[in-house]
């Protein structure tokens, strides 16, 4: 569904996409992810044809992209970082509107409405305005919207970025059931846990470059040890002089947090239960610790 050779974009001399290859498959979900400053927001506009690189290749939904990037914007749908629904439109009405920048007949769309009204769960608010639903149902509304063309592929830009957990979960529910149903999804987050559980494949972005491709959980097994124990709390530096080096294979000391990575979490929780003023969280390791260990922890702007 996606293939990209040698991607590559620079802007003011610095290079912001460097050298990206990345091959999609139908019927996958495939999650790009990266810090802030990673070159993903430049990396979809490529691939959506916003904007031409400076060298590579591109073939989206099988035609060549920037060269026919019209025709391929056809057969895509977008779900864009920010809702950008129209206020003066009903649900019903956004529906429509948008369905005929696809030169579909009004007839067609209507036909269409029912079945993306129920996807979203806003069948009861079909006639409502835009401005009487919460942000969980317009981010429902705007994957509803972005398959009124029966797309063959589609980008997710942060699709779940500032929803309260429920409607996280509910928009989860819905993209699964596109998964189950055969459709591509190219999936870019912040939420490790989101990525993880919908993604089957991902890369990982930093600087422009790739620096980590897989599934999740062979990322997960191939780069961090199997279970982490964080430690918190009054007399840290003493026990971490006392313990760290002996009984951890890897730690990181963040703030007022210790990150303990072991394959052997029990000699960790030993020791720690007989230290006073101490508390942990022992939890296994994940997508998150993954991503952290190959960007780093330090802000990006």
């Amino acid at each position: 569904m996606l293939s990209v050779r040698g991607l590559t974009k620079t802007y003011g001399g610095t290079a912001v996409v460097r050298g990206l290859d990345l091959d999609v498959r139908h019927g996958e979900c495939f999650g790009l992810l990266g810090p802030n400053g990673a070159g993903k927001t430049t990396t979809l506009r490529l691939l959506l044809g916003l904007i031409e690189p400076d060298a590579g290749s591109i073939e989206l939904a099988g035609l060549p992209v920037p060269q026919r990037a019209r025709e391929a914007r056809g057969k895509v749908g977008v779900v864009p970082q920010l809702d950008n629904l129209d206020p003066d439109f009903t649900v019903r009405e956004n529906l429509i509107a948008y369905g005929r920048y696809f030169g579909l007949s009004k007839a067609a769309i209507v036909a269409r409405v029912p079945a993306l009204l129920d996807f979203a769960g806003l069948a009861s608010k079909a006639d409502a305005p835009i401005a009487q639903l919460s942000g969980g149902m317009k981010r429902r509304l705007t994957l509803a919207r972005a398959l009124v063309n029966d797309p063959d592929i589609l980008f997710l830009d942060e699709p779940t970025t500032g929803l309260d957990p429920q409607a996280r979960h509910l928009i989860w529910q819905g993209l699964r059931r596109l998964i189950n149903a055969g459709k591509t999804i190219v999936l870019t987050t912040h939420f490790m846990d989101e990525a993880e559980r919908l993604a089957d494949r991902l890369v990982i972005l930093d600087h422009g470059a790739i620096v980590a491709e897989g599934a999740p959980r062979a990322l997960i097994e191939s780069n961090i040890e199997p279970a982490v124990v964080e430690v918190f709390g009054e007399g840290l530096p003493e026990w971490m002089d006392r313990h760290a080096t002996s009984i951890c294979q890897r730690f990181e000391r963040v703030g007022e947090t210790l990150f303990c990575y072991t394959s052997d979490a029990d000699c960790v929780i030993d020791a720690l239960d007989q230290a006073r003023g101490l508390r942990y969280v022992h939890r296994p390791s994940n997508l998150e610790d993954v991503f952290l260990k190959l960007t780093g922890r330090d802000l990006r702007d």
